[in-house]
Order: C-alpha cells, then sequence, then structure tokens
C-alpha cells in the first residue's frame, strides 16, 4: 500500500484539489512594498517546478561531523544546547512530498539519537500529568496533640506563652505578624514537598515545546524509508508514541497529532506482538492498550484523528499477527467506519472505505459482520452512486460489495439491493464488471435451502 499520500498534502479529499502551499512567509508580511511583492510573486511564477521545496538545504555532511554533537546536546538537558539541537535537527529532517534530495540523512541510525529524542518526550510526560491527578494531600497526624508541633497552622504557637494561637506581649505579636506573610507558604511548602524542584509555568511551557518538536523530528523521521524497520522494532518508540495518543484527552494536540501520524507511516511494519517480547521495556503497554489508544483516535470528533486512526486499521489488519489483537474490537470498527462514510467529509469517506476494504479480506467472520451493520450497503452504494472525487475510493467500495456477496450467508441480505446493484450496472460503465459479478453471485448460484432441497428430493 501507499504510504499517507493524502495526509502529507494536507488530507484533500479529491484529487482535483489544489495543491498545498509551500511553507513560507507570505506576501504583505514585511515591510516590503507591494511593487517588491509582485516582483517576487512573478518570478515564482515564471520558477520551474523543480524549483519549489524548502528554502533551507542542510548538507548531508553536516550530520555526519556532528552527529555525536547533536546527541550530546539533546542529553544534556541544558536548554541553549536542546534548541540548538532540536532547530538542526527539524532543518535536516524536513522535507516535501515531491522534493527529490540526494543528501537527505537516515538520522535514525545515528546511534543514540532516537533514544535521546525519546528521552525529551518522556521528561515532558513525566510533569504533564496536572499534580492534583497523581498526587493527594496527606493527613499529618505526628504531634496533632501536642500544643507546638512546629509545623502548619501551630507554627505561630512557637513565640506563645504556652496557649496555641495566642501570644503575650510583643513577642507573640511580634511572631503572628511575622507569620501573617508567610504562614500559607509555609504551608503549601508543606503539603508539596516537591516544590522545591517543581518547574514554572514558564519552565514547563519550554519543555512541553520541546516535546513536541521531538515529536516532529521523530515524525519526519518515519517518512523516510531507511528508518521505517529501526523505528518498527523499537519498542521505546513504539510506547512513546502510544502513550502520547493513549492520553489524548490531556495532553498536547500537536503531539498527539505527530505520535499518531508516526504510527500510520509505520503501520505496515508494526507488529503488536513487540509489547509482549522480551526487549527491554520502558513504559509496559501491551497490545491490549494499545488497540484501545487507537480506538480512543478512532472515535475522537478531530476529523485528522479519526481519518487517521481508519487508515492505521486498515494497515494493522494486513499483518496476519496483528488479527487476534484486532478481532474482539471488530464489531466496534465497523460500526464506526459505516458512521464515518456517512459524513460529508470526502477524506473521512475515503479512510473508512480503505480500511473497510482490507477488513473485509480478513476471514468469513468480519464478512458478516459488515453486512449485517445496520446502513452499510447503503452507504457503500452511495459512494459509488454519489460518486466520490477520487475513483479508486468507489473501486473500493464496489470491492467491498464483491467480498460480502462472496458469502452464502449474507445473499439474503443483499437480494434487497439487486435493483440497486443492476442500476449501477447499466449506468456506470467503470464498475460494470464488479457489479455483473455480483448480480452473478445473487442470481445464479442456488442458496443453501435450494440445495438442501434439491439433495432430498434428487433434483
Amino acid at each position: 500500500m501507499q504510504k499517507r499520500d493524502q495526509s502529507k498534502s494536507g488530507g484533500a479529499g479529491g484529487s482535483s484539489s489544489a495543491p498545498p502551499a509551500k511553507r513560507g512567509r507570505p506576501f504583505g508580511s514585511s515591510s516590503t512594498n507591494a511593487a517588491a511583492a509582485a516582483a517576487a510573486a512573478a518570478a515564482d511564477a515564471a520558477a520551474p517546478s523543480t524549483m519549489l521545496g524548502p528554502s533551507l538545504h542542510v548538507h548531508s555532511s553536516f550530520a555526519d561531523q556532528n552527529n555525536k554533537r547533536i546527541v550530546l546536546a539533546i542529553q544534556s538537558g541544558l536548554k541553549s544546547e536542546l534548541t540548538w539541537a532540536l532547530n538542526t535537527l527539524t532543518l535536516l529532517s524536513f522535507k516535501e512530498k515531491d522534493d527529490i534530495r540526494k543528501d537527505a540523512t537516515p538520522l535514525a541510525k545515528i546511534p543514540g539519537l532516537l533514544d535521546a529524542l525519546l528521552q525529551v518526550i518522556d521528561d515532558w510526560r513525566d510533569i504533564a500529568l496536572p499534580k492534583e491527578l497523581i498526587k493527594t494531600r496527606r493527613v499529618r497526624s505526628l504531634g496533632a496533640n501536642s500544643i507546638v508541633t512546629g509545623f502548619g497552622n501551630k507554627y505561630e504557637a512557637l513565640g506563645s506563652n504556652g496557649t496555641p494561637g495566642q501570644g503575650s506581649g510583643p513577642t507573640g505579636t511580634e511572631s503572628r505578624q511575622q507569620n501573617g506573610m508567610t504562614k500559607s507558604r509555609l504551608s503549601e511548602l508543606w503539603f508539596d514537598e516537591d516544590s522545591l524542584f517543581n518547574l514554572d509555568d514558564e519552565g514547563r511551557a519550554e519543555k512541553q515545546q520541546c516535546a513536541v518538536a521531538a515529536s516532529n523530528i521523530i515524525r519526519n523521521f518515519s517518512f523516510m524509508p531507511d528508518n521505517e524497520v529501526i523505528m518498527a522494532q523499537h519498542r521505546h518508540c513504539l510506547e512513546s508514541v502510544f502513550q502520547c495518543i493513549e492520553d489524548y484527552i490531556i495532553e498536547d494536540e500537536e503531539l498527539v497529532t505527530n505520535a499518531l501520524e508516526t504510527i500510520v507511516n509505520l503501520a505496515p511494519l508494526l507488529d503488536l506482538r513487540i509489547f509482549s517480547s522480551s526487549k527491554p521495556s520502558f513504559i509496559k503497554i501491551t497490545e491490549k492498550r494499545a488497540v484501545q489508544a487507537i480506538m480512543g483516535m478512532l472515535e475522537s470528533t478531530v476529523k485528522a484523528w479519526h481519518c487517521a486512526a481508519a487508515e492505521l486499521l486498515g494497515r494493522l489488519i494486513i499483518n496476519p499477527d496483528n488479527e487476534p489483537f484486532l478481532l474482539p474490537f471488530f464489531p466496534k470498527i465497523n460500526k464506526r467506519l459505516i458512521d464515518l462514510i456517512s459524513q460529508p467529509a470526502l477524506d473521512a469517506q475515503a479512510a473508512a472505505v480503505g480500511a473497510l476494504y482490507n477488513l473485509a479480506e480478513v476471514n468469513m467472520d468480519c464478512r458478516l459482520k459488515i453486512a449485517s451493520e445496520r446502513w452499510a450497503i447503503d452507504r457503500l452504494l452511495k459512494v459509488i452512486k454519489t460518486p466520490h472525487p477520487v475513483p479508486e475510493v468507489c473501486r473500493k467500495a464496489a470491492m467491498i460489495l464483491e467480498s460480502l456477496v462472496s458469502e452464502p450467508q449474507n445473499r439474503t441480505l443483499l437480494l434487497a439491493y439487486e435493483n440497486a446493484f443492476a442500476e449501477v450496472l447499466f449506468t456506470d460503465g467503470r464498475y460494470s464488471d464488479t457489479f455483473a459479478r455480483i448480480l452473478y453471485e445473487l442470481t445464479s448460484r442456488p442458496s443453501n435451502k435450494i440445495a438442501s432441497a434439491r439433495g432430498i428430493w434428487g433434483m
């Protein structure tokens, strides 16, 4: 199967859509005058298509000469060094879809680089959850019956003459005045033991930006064919990206999107059994948790997420080793994919039809469940009759119907659509052969009841 051509072009629904704009500063955003902008536009229009692409190319020898420095800069954790390394890797890993770069470097092969980038994401993940979700205040009962404990609300009693909360003379008054400003702060320090090592809001934002930049670099790696095998067999990489999409409700949206696109690119080579293999584990992701994380993306209302999840499921099912882990989720998967076909978004329809096309080829049970799903046949026919702007999507929808009719138990359900099949047969020559075979299967071959009757009466 081809690799995410539509996603890399912005998820366009049809082939007739305009090509995506190149990255760069739009005209009029700077202080240049209109004449300069017009001249630049004319120059761009006259430039050949081979000139389009990234505005900055980094020579391949840069990575060869500085690979150790890049890895050490990431591992150092220093803000300046980490920023330099992430910016450098972003430039080295960036590549336009149609850009032919001979100097593209398989950066995932640099020793220790992938692990160093994953550590940046893991560091953010360690502090990403709000503290109230992972820690509650402990009850301090030590010295609760004592007049003076030295901590908390009784701290001011250190300046008193023995009565808690009351001071005699200037000593008690001064103590209360001094502690009035620090009373709440000392209480917070006591209940929050890690306050000295926590980051402030600015530090957390910087950590988050570094994690997003690292995930974007890893996503760029996954588009390079030389990196696919390495990343698909790297358990720590898979665990990190699956954990990001598992926590999509509280995680940064861009981080989740990068992680999901990384998995989609690696899906043809992905074997879910890696999560139970002997390779060292860092996050303890299981096969069931991984599929549940994908289902969370599939049920999401974000179009980019559920389209990518549908495409991911269609690619995972190609590997027979993944089938036992996906089989328990087939009823939910089929229902959601049929719902996506009914949506007006063309890319959602394309992703759902592509996934159903692969699922229908798995086994008989899957074909029976798809055919028995409500509105499944109607919506597949609607994709063909509308038709979808991409002819390949219509062809796959017709092939799904042909796979469903190959099961004798589905013929009773499909006979109700015999007139609709005949209409497509005579009105659309592109799919006439497919629907001729469908009608042949429905009408010429005897059903199970007729065959049993002929066997009994000797007909």
